[in-house]
């Protein structure tokens, strides 16, 4: 019996959540990649982990004295992770109504808002921040909007601030124009969604051009999807919770299945990076 209510406790948590994600009404066939692991049982969803994330979070060094924008929080996963350094406010960035929805109902009130807005144009006042941050976006969004939502955050930082992010990056420095485009196609077939990542210098630099000074970088293995990961990231109880909901629903099981195969047979030009760059007094051809 106490199996049984844990059982259908588990399935009324799990289609809760369900229904707020975005695209929950949406064919698994058509869903964008993260929202299908989402799907899953999945939350973590940052290309390098939760360990490259906390790198991130350390290197920013977020104390009770700075004021927290996060674009694109997603599951929330680092906003409470972020949250338990008790910046003075946080503002969660968030253009998916439903994730939105869903952080406002997680997120403690008074200190932590979530703005309905997408990263480009948040509406914050500028220079409200001492700290941004964005994980897992830039890497699917075009040049242009890449320094769009770069912009954004420099507009919004106080002089001295500090930014950070966590993309997919390519491996090496000097990997082919052909390897790049050739695994673009795949991944953005798969997943449903755009993907155009950089190498690590191409990262640094597209920063450095909005008027950002880089002060630290780290990468990691793209290993989102397999086990020793997984485990780190998620927990076994977890795990286990997301191996039964794959075993479950076999078009779930051929996405996932999917994405990591894209993922491992690209392993060797694939990876993660995170960098914190802070953002200088002024400079020439860039607004104040």
């Amino acid at each position: 019996m106490a199996r049984m209510v844990d059982a259908c406790g588990e399935q009324c948590e799990r289609s809760a959540v369900h229904s707020q994600l975005p695209g929950a009404g949406q064919r698994l066939e058509k869903m964008q990649g993260h929202w299908v692991l989402a799907r899953a049982g999945k939350r973590v969803l940052r290309p390098g982990g939760l360990g490259l994330t906390r790198r991130m979070i350390d290197a920013l060094s977020i104390s009770s004295d700075d004021r927290v924008v996060e674009f694109a929080p997603g599951m929330g996963v680092t906003a409470r992770m972020v949250l338990r350094r008790k910046p003075s406010r946080y503002w969660g960035v968030e253009r998916e109504p439903a994730a939105a929805a869903r952080l406002e109902s997680l997120l403690p009130k008074g200190t932590a808002k979530i703005v309905g807005a997408q990263a480009e144009h948040s509406g914050l006042l500028g220079a409200c921040a001492s700290v941004v941050y964005g994980e897992a976006m830039l890497s699917m969004q075009t040049p242009q909007q890449k320094n769009r939502i770069i912009s954004e955050a420099r507009r919004l930082l106080v002089p001295g601030g500090r930014y950070g992010i966590h993309e997919l990056c390519f491996r090496p420095d000097g990997i082919s124009e052909a390897v790049r485009r050739e695994i673009e196609v795949e991944m953005s077939k798969e997943i449903h969604v755009g993907v155009q990542p950089l190498c690590t210098a191409e990262w640094k630099q597209l920063l450095e051009q909005q008027g950002l000074k880089v002060i630290w970088c780290g990468e990691a293995d793209l290993d989102l999807l397999e086990p020793r990961r997984m485990l780190q990231d998620e927990g076994i109880l977890r795990c286990l919770k997301i191996v039964c909901n794959v075993a479950k629903d076999p078009v779930l099981r051929q996405r996932i299945l999917a994405i990591r195969s894209i993922f491992r047979k690209y392993g060797e030009h694939l990876g993660a990076v995170s960098m914190v760059a802070t953002r200088m007094e002024s400079v020439a051809g860039l607004p104040s």
